[in-house]
């Protein structure tokens, strides 16, 4: 009995420790009010799938809500690791779900998205979009030849949805950003930009902010759809590298908080879309959606490397720290300590006001570097990756790069536990 009251007890606390879709809230700041590992002790558990995951855990009432790309949505106890159900779609699920009462939302490659039951993943209804595609241009990083359209590899992530009140709010592949009913799907509006939509939704005070491929980043009207303003990021019109806001943004307090892929930080006036400040990061984009805590803004760079924290309000460096291998996936904060997954197949966990190390795990995948994708200090080895600019060259050595166990997943903080996904196919429960 006191065991079965240790777990009950357990799997109320992690209920109780954020809202279950992306990023812990509408607003995406990122922050947990959890206690979490101060240092590394070991893996609970590791939950296998059929292919890489990308999508970031959510949880309700002690069970894990995740996407894979085998196509899955999975639902696992958050204490044993134990699969209560899966549901198939017909594509990859590298969206996050939003769990609201007893249903869970997410989108598909399939060009669906979905509603099911919480509790047993029986499918409620279906809608279906425009279709899914990866952002793609011609001569897309420099790949040759240059008149060859290629899709982008590092186009990772699906829109994952926010839910307020009786709507669910995400982006397509199609170029769209949807609101539909959430009780039955039916589409209240959609309003369209000049090219994918994969970044999620952030809601604050009625207005939903969100960015595009088409490097505008937008505000909208929650409830009916019209553009309140649109910022401009950068343009790359010959090899489309500096072009995009595949980040995530966060809203604290009035500003909203938003990487680029034109190597740009941004702080933007959340009610009229004037530029505030921006960080620039000398080439290398601004995947990771930011967290924003105790006045400071905390994000990672790609090719530099870079886990950065910055005065919310100014700009200001506070701290720079240079990391071994590029990162995508969001920092997650909890009391303090700031966990960052990395390409290399890594999490770290940083001080949050510091930046400094202070443990890291690693995937199997990575330990046997299949391939020597890694160096011997955990470094991709990239002259010998990207010897070749020919396209197909490059989207292998991307591969080569995933072998490592890639983390992309945002981390999820709980009951002194982290629960991250990984591109060998797992979901670890890190404590």
């Amino acid at each position: 009995m006191k065991n079965l009251l240790a777990i009950f007890l357990g799997a109320a606390a992690l209920a109780a420790q954020a809202e279950p879709m992306f990023r812990g809230d509408a607003a995406h700041t990122g922050l947990y009010d959890a206690d979490g590992p101060r240092e590394f002790h070991r893996v609970r558990w590791a939950f296998p799938t059929g292919n890489r995951v990308v999508s970031s855990p959510v949880m309700q009432a002690g069970t894990l809500y995740f996407g894979s790309d085998d196509g899955n949505v999975y639902a696992v106890d958050a204490a044993t690791g134990r699969q209560v159900w899966k549901r198939s779609t017909k594509g990859p699920v590298p969206a996050t779900p939003a769990v609201v009462g007893d249903t869970l939302y997410v989108g598909s490659y399939d060009g669906h998205f979905y509603a099911m039951n919480s509790g047993t993943g029986a499918m409620r209804w279906k809608f279906t979009t425009g279709g899914e595609r990866h952002f793609e241009a011609r001569g897309l990083h420099g790949m040759t030849p240059m008149a060859q359209t290629f899709f982008d590899p590092y186009d990772m992530y699906l829109s994952s949805p926010v839910v307020v009140g009786d709507s669910v709010f995400f982006g397509s592949g199609d170029g769209h950003l949807y609101a539909l009913d959430r009780a039955n799907g039916a589409l209240r509006w959609k309003f369209k930009t000049g090219d994918v939509v994969h970044a999620s939704p952030a809601y604050a005070d009625g207005v939903l902010y969100f960015g595009s491929w088409d490097s505008y980043f937008y505000a909208v009207d929650a409830k009916t759809g019209q553009e309140k303003w649109r910022f401009h990021g950068g343009e790359d019109p010959v090899i489309h590298n500096q072009v995009g806001f595949q980040s995530s943004a966060a809203v604290v307090n009035g500003v909203v908080y938003v990487g680029c892929r034109d190597s740009n930080l941004y702080a933007l006036d959340a009610a009229t879309g004037k530029e505030l400040w921006r960080v620039n990061n000398a080439g290398s984009w601004v995947i990771t959606s930011p967290a924003v805590a105790d006045g400071r803004v905390i994000f990672a760079t790609s090719d530099s490397a870079l886990f950065q924290i910055v005065d919310a309000r100014t700009g200001r460096q506070i701290a720079r720290q240079q990391g071994k291998a590029f990162m995508f996936g969001s920092p997650a904060v909890a009391r303090g300590i700031a966990y960052q997954p990395v390409t290399n197949g890594m999490l770290e966990a940083r001080d949050a006001a510091s930046g400094e190390l202070l443990w890291t795990f690693r995937t199997d995948a990575s330990k046997e570097n299949a391939g020597w994708a890694l160096t011997a200090e955990g470094r991709f080895n990239t002259p010998m990756l990207f010897a070749s600019s020919n396209g197909e060259a490059q989207i292998v050595a991307a591969n080569k790069q995933f072998s490592t166990g890639s983390m992309f997943s945002s981390p999820l903080v709980a009951n002194n536990t982290v629960y991250v996904g990984s591109t060998d196919g797992n979901l670890y429960a890190i404590e």
